[in-house]
C-alpha cells in the first residue's frame, strides 16, 4: 500500500532533523577538540571556552525568548530560580568544564568511547535519590556497559588517567544535572525546552565559572601576551553550540527524546571514524571490542526505556477508557431511572 504524502513528509522532515541535529553535534565536538588541542590551534582554556559559548547563547536566548518573543517564557519565582535553577546551572558548569578540559588530554574517538558510561551515571544517581526503583536485570545490563568501557580504556593506545578523570566527571555531574532536573523542575510541572533552559541557566552557568576562571586561567592568560581574540573562530564556534541547541529543541519537539539518543550512538561512531580517518587518532581492536560491548549495553537500555514507555502509555490509554467506559455507564443508569420515574408518574 503506498504511504500517503503526509506521512512521507512527516518521515523526511524527521530525517531532516536527525541529520542536522547528528552533524551539528559532531561540528561542536571537533571545532572544541581543534581549538582546545595543543597540536591544533593551540588555546587549552576550556573554562574560556565555555565562558564564551554561555555569553553568547544567553544573549541569543535572551533575544528569542525577550525580545524577539518567538519562545515563551516559563513562569518562575525568585525562590524557584534559587532552589532549582541554581544547582542545575553550578552542576552544568562543572560538567562543561570538565568535558572541555577532557578533549586536551584525550583523543575525540575515547572520550565518545567513555560518555557510554552516561546511562550507567544516569540510573545509579536515580537509584540514590530514589527517582528510579533498583532493577537486578537493569543494573546486570550497567555492569556489561562499564565492562565494556573498561576494555576499551584497556586497548586505549595513549591512555592519560588525568584525562579520564576528568570526562569521568563530566559524565558524574551531567548525570547528576539530569537527575536533579527531574527532581527540582519536572515534578514542580516546569519543563524547559534547550532554549528557555540556557535562558534561565546560561547565566547561572557563567557567574559560576567566573570563580574558577579568576583564579585558573586569567593569569595565564594574562601573561599570554601574543594572544588576540578571533572573532570568526569564537564567533562560528559559538554560533554553532547555539545551533545545536536549536537543533535539540527541534529533533525533541517533533520526535522524541529517544530518537536523539538513538541519533546521538549514529554520531559516537561517525566521531570514531573521523578521529581515526581524520585525525589520525589511534583506534585499536580491543577499543573497539570493548565500545561494541558498550553499545550493545546502551541500545538495550534504549529499548527497555522505549519498551517502558509503550508500556505506561497503553495503560494511561486503558485507565482513560475505562473512566469513559464508567461515565457512559453512569450516564445510561440515570437515563434508565428517570424513564422509570415516569412511567410511575
Amino acid at each position: 500500500m503506498a504511504l500517503s504524502e503526509g506521512v512521507v513528509k512527516k518521515v523526511l522532515l524527521s530525517y531532516a532533523y536527525v541529520s542536522v541535529w547528528i552533524f551539528l553535534s559532531f561540528t561542536v565536538i571537533v571545532y572544541n577538540k581543534y581549538i582546545l588541542d595543543r597540536k591544533m590551534y593551540n588555546w587549552p582554556f576550556p573554562i574560556s571556552l565555555t565562558m564564551i559559548h554561555m555569553a553568547f547563547c544567553s544573549s541569543l536566548a535572551f533575544l528569542l525568548v525577550r525580545v524577539l518573543r518567538l519562545v515563551d517564557a516559563v513562569s518562575m519565582s525568585r525562590d524557584l530560580y534559587l532552589k532549582s535553577v541554581v544547582p542545575i546551572g553550578a552542576l552544568y558548569a562543572l560538567s562543561l568544564w570538565f568535558s572541555n578540559s577532557a578533549y586536551i588530554f584525550l583523543s575525540v574517538s575515547f572520550i565518545q568511547m567513555l560518555k557510554a558510561l552516561m546511562p550507567v551515571a544516569v540510573y545509579s544517581i536515580g537509584v540514590a535519590f530514589k527517582k528510579d526503583a533498583f532493577k537486578s536485570d537493569t543494573m546486570l545490563n550497567m555492569v556489561s556497559i562499564s565492562v565494556g568501557v573498561a576494555i576499551a580504556a584497556y586497548g586505549e593506545a595513549k591512555f592519560n588517567s588525568w584525562g579520564v578523570t576528568l570526562q569521568l566527571l563530566a559524565v558524574a555531574f551531567e548525570a547528576t544535572r539530569l537527575v536533579l532536573i527531574q527532581i527540582l523542575l519536572n515534578a514542580k510541572g516546569i519543563s524547559l525546552n534547550p532554549i528557555t533552559s540556557l535562558y534561565y541557566v546560561a547565566p547561572c552557568c557563567f557567574v559560576f565559572l567566573c570563580v574558577p576562571w579568576v583564579i585558573v586561567e586569567l593569569p595565564v592568560l594574562r601573561q599570554t601576551s601574543s594572544f588576540h581574540f578571533d572573532f570568526v573562530i569564537f564567533g562560528t564556534n559559538s554560533l554553532c553550540a547555539f545551533a545545536l541547541n536549536l537543533a535539540v529543541f527541534l529533533l525533541v519537539g517533533k520526535t522524541s527524546a529517544l530518537t536523539m539518543n538513538v541519533a546521538g550512538v549514529v554520531k559516537d561512531w561517525l566521531l570514531i571514524a573521523f578521529s581515526w580517518s581524520v585525525i589520525k587518532d589511534t583506534v585499536t581492536p580491543i577499543n573497539l571490542m570493548g565500545y561494541l560491548i558498550a553499545f550493545g549495553g546502551v541500545a538495550y537500555y534504549n529499548h527497555a526505556k522505549l519498551q517502558g514507555l509503550k508500556a505506561a502509555e497503553a495503560q494511561r490509554k486503558s485507565q482513560q477508557n475505562n473512566v469513559e467506559a464508567g461515565r457512559l455507564l453512569e450516564e445510561r443508569d440515570g437515563e434508565g431511572n428517570g424513564k422509570k420515574s415516569e412511567t410511575k408518574d
